[in-house]
């Protein structure tokens, strides 16, 4: 990819490309149906964005991932975190 773009993303969001291609590859081979799985990505993320959560909001978004067991990306998890 183009650095320049890279470089646009990493200040628009404050988070660098390692950790975005990290995610991805995490949330591209993950098991959504395991707790476990689904808990390790919401704390990556989180540490990811730099922004905290309770432990109630990470109980809420694996419940609910868990019992759908659908895929989701950064972007919908995001949201579910940043919801208030």
């Amino acid at each position: 990819m183009n650095d320049a773009f890279l470089k646009k993303i990493e200040n628009k969001t404050g988070v660098n490309m390692d950790q975005i291609f990290a995610l991805a590859n995490a949330f591209q081979h993950a098991d959504f149906n395991d707790e476990q799985t689904v808990r390790k990505l919401v704390r990556q993320v989180v540490s990811a964005a730099g922004k905290p959560i309770t432990k109630e909001m990470e109980e809420k978004i694996a419940k609910t991932v868990t019992a759908k067991g659908e895929k989701i990306d950064y972007h919908t998890l995001s949201n579910m975190i940043n919801k208030k």
